[in-house]
């Protein structure tokens, strides 16, 4: 039988400058993020010497992983092992995250063979009313029970393979009470919506990309990350082979998470004449590139806040960018496109997704169901008469007009909204040692934003007033 993998033998890698590097986790921060310490060499075997030095230098153990040893260095050994390597970046992301910032700190030092069902399920209980470490003014001391299912998702899958390595008898995650799995509510835009949505959105030039997503129903890193040469404007082809992610600030183009989303979607003649007046004013290899770099996509959060900005000004409801996707898959639906053909064009692994996702079924396609049946077993020839939805009313005037903002003043700050329950107003004055600091305020609506703004920054500038004399003295 092969030996078992020592904990804390740390990692090789040849680096793309052609030398060979070598690194170990020699502790852990107050944050519980891992410390980490490395040595270069040209050879491989020069640079595991090195690295042996310096497992010695900082007295790393190198006996056997067992039984005794504390659930946080388990958890760590078992994600760089076993879990790093098979999942996509921005998924490593979310788990160093849990794992260096909750798990660890929090029951970590507890024996691996000591862990309880009852740690589990305390953690889980202080997690979700004290657990949030950072915006805790804006989102509140508990983390979601999204974030809460996640962390028990990974001790579960770590713990399941300490007990396929012999380590512990049982996995005491199994049979943890965890909060509901609650789905996001599923918003859409109704048809009046859409065009004031859309006239709208020409007044802010973004008015392409969001007809493109209304024809298409593409997640928003896929649409980003189009260029004109995924288009074909002979056939109408329009391929979807790459997305766009945000890591640590900086955007990264990558595959697809799925083959399935690896996808040719075919575009109508009227949504190829937008795109092709559109590419003449681009002059760049992205469909929708950076307004600030040419050379760049389109940032995502930019999106975001603009797509927000727009459904403001047009007096239709707070949805998410995905609402979009959604509302496009509805109005597919309820004009007769089949699930399979639904289900290839957004990019599902199956029908089955598809028919999971989009299982409600509108007022307008039950009753044409109804007559359709009617007609075949019934003999009549009744005919259908649309109702109104009563789900949610449309109240706004038909002669929308789209709203020209006031431009704000310089010196009166900003305010954005967040999500559909909270704004954030910035103010980034350049104080008296001559350099930009900014200060938020938040609150529930617009009105109170603008309210906390003018007072903030009328405390800032007495400040940065008194700061200045203070200088000159």
């Amino acid at each position: 039988m092969a030996k078992r993998r020592k904990q804390g033998e740390g990692t090789l890698r040849l680096r793309k400058d052609g030398r060979w590097e070598g690194r170990i986790v020699v502790g852990y921060d107050d944050k519980g993020l891992p410390i980490t310490k490395n040595v270069t060499a040209k050879t491989k075997t020069e640079c595991t010497e090195k690295l042996e030095a310096l497992k010695e230098q900082y007295g790393k153990s190198t006996e056997k992983i067992n039984s005794d040893m504390p659930f946080g260095e388990w958890v760590d050994f078992w994600y760089q092992t076993y879990c790093k390597h098979t999942i996509r970046l921005t998924t490593q992301l979310e788990y160093e995250s849990r794992i260096y910032k909750h798990i660890i700190p929090e029951i970590g030092a507890i024996p691996l063979n000591k862990l309880t069902q009852a740690d589990l399920q305390q953690f889980y209980a202080r997690t979700k009313t004290s657990g949030r470490k950072i915006k805790v003014e804006a989102y509140g001391m508990g983390l979601s029970d999204r974030v809460v299912r996640a962390m028990h998702a990974n001790c579960r899958s770590a713990l399941e393979k300490a007990v396929q390595e012999r380590l512990i008898r049982t996995n005491p995650a199994i049979g943890c009470k965890l909060p509901p799995k609650k789905s996001r509510e599923m918003k859409v835009l109704t048809q009046n919506e859409v065009i004031r949505f859309l006239n709208r959105a020409k007044e802010e030039g973004y008015y392409e990309l969001f007809v493109l997503e209304l024809g298409t129903g593409m997640r928003r890193g896929e649409i980003l990350a189009l260029k004109w040469s995924d288009l074909n404007f002979i056939t109408g082809e329009l391929r979807i082979e790459r997305q766009v992610n945000v890591f640590s600030g900086e955007q990264i183009i990558s595959v697809p998470k799925t083959k399935a989303s690896i996808r040719t979607v075919i575009l109508p003649p009227s949504l190829l004449n937008i795109l092709s007046e559109y590419k003449k004013t681009v002059d760049s290899e992205w469909i929708f590139p950076s307004p600030l770099d040419s050379a760049k996509t389109r940032h995502p959060s930019a999106v975001r806040k603009r797509l927000q900005l727009i459904l403001e000004r047009a007096g239709c409801p707070k949805v998410r960018f995905h609402n979009l996707r959604h509302t496009f898959a509805t109005m597919a639906l309820e004009n007769g496109v089949d699930v399979k053909t639904l289900s290839t064009t957004i990019g599902h692994v199956s029908s089955a997704t598809t028919i999971d996702i989009y299982s409600h079924i509108t007022n307008t396609m039950q009753q044409q169901a109804a007559v359709k049946i009617d007609r075949q077993i019934g003999g009549t020839q009744a005919e259908f008469a649309p109702i109104e939805e009563q789900a949610r009313v449309d109240t706004f005037p038909p002669d929308f007009e789209p709203y020209k903002p006031k431009v704000r003043k310089s010196g009166t700050g900003c305010v954005t909204m967040i999500n559909d329950h909270l704004y954030e107003g910035r103010y980034t004055p350049t104080n008296a040692y001559g350099k930009r600091e900014a200060h938020n305020i938040y609150a529930k609506t617009r009105e109170e934003c603008e309210e906390k703004l003018a007072e903030m920054i009328t405390q800032v500038k007495d400040k940065i007033k008194a700061e200045k004399e203070q200088v000159k003295r």
